[in-house]
C-alpha cells in the first residue's frame, strides 16, 4: 500500500477553551487510523482561525482559509468533524462546504477538482438525536465537490435526549464506537491507498 496521509478538521463552534467531544471523536479514528499505518495531524479548529464567509478559495485581507485548504488537500484523507446543533452540521461545517464550493471551477485539463481521488470520512457527536441527517448532509456535500467517500465513513455518538453527557466525558467508549471507528479507518484507508495508485481518469 502506498504511504498515505490524512488532516483533521474541528467544525467545533467555540474557537478555545479544553478539548471538544469533536475532538475526542476525531481522537478514536485518528487511533484506529494509525493501525493502519496512517498519522492524522493535528485537528484544524476552523472557529480558531479566520476564515471568512464566502465560496471562493481565497476571500482576501486576512483570509485563513487558504492555508488550510492546502493543508487538507495535501492528504490523502479528511476528517471532517462536526457536533450536531439542532439536527444539523455546526454552521462553522457549513462555511467549510461552502468554501469547498470554489472546487467546483478548479478543474484540471481532465475535469478533475482538487479533491478527486480523495477519501472523505465524518466525526459527529452531539446529546440529541440527528447523526444519520448530519451524515446525509455532509455526505453529499463533500461528494458534490469531489471528495469520495467510502463505505462506512461516518462515526458518531448521540446521548440521551436532553441529557448532560457529553462524548468527551464518558467514563467508557461503548463498544460500537470502537468497532465502527475500526471499519472506517479500514475502509478510508484502503479506498485511499486505491485511488493513489489509481486516480480518476476525469
Amino acid at each position: 500500500m502506498p504511504s498515505l496521509t490524512a488532516s483533521a478538521i474541528n467544525c467545533s463552534l467555540s474557537a478555545k477553551g479544553r478539548k471538544s467531544s469533536t475532538d475526542a471523536m476525531i481522537a478514536v479514528l485518528a487511533e484506529h487510523f494509525a493501525e493502519h499505518d496512517i498519522e492524522v495531524g493535528d485537528p484544524i479548529r476552523i472557529a480558531a482561525h479566520k476564515v471568512k464567509w464566502g465560496v471562493s478559495s481565497d476571500e482576501g485581507d486576512g483570509d485563513a482559509w487558504p492555508a488550510i485548504r492546502e493543508r487538507i488537500l495535501a492528504s490523502d484523507i479528511l476528517i471532517f468533524g462536526t457536533p450536531i446543533w439542532m439536527g444539523q452540521p455546526s454552521s462553522v461545517a457549513k462555511l467549510v462546504l461552502e468554501r469547498m464550493d470554489a472546487f467546483l471551477a478548479e478543474t484540471d485539463e481532465a475535469g478533475r477538482m482538487p479533491s478527486y481521488s480523495k477519501v472523505a470520512v465524518a466525526a459527529i457527536v452531539g446529546n440529541e438525536d440527528g447523526a444519520h441527517h448530519v451524515c446525509a448532509e455532509l455526505f453529499q456535500a463533500l461528494n458534490d465537490v469531489g471528495w469520495t467517500i467510502p463505505a462506512v465513513a461516518g462515526c458518531y455518538w448521540v446521548g440521551e435526549a436532553m441529557g448532560s453527557v457529553d462524548f468527551k466525558n464518558l467514563d467508557h467508549r461503548p463498544r460500537m464506537i470502537t468497532r465502527t471507528a475500526k471499519m472506517v479507518a479500514a475502509n478510508a484507508a484502503h479506498l485511499a491507498g486505491l485511488l493513489k495508485r489509481s486516480p480518476y481518469p476525469g
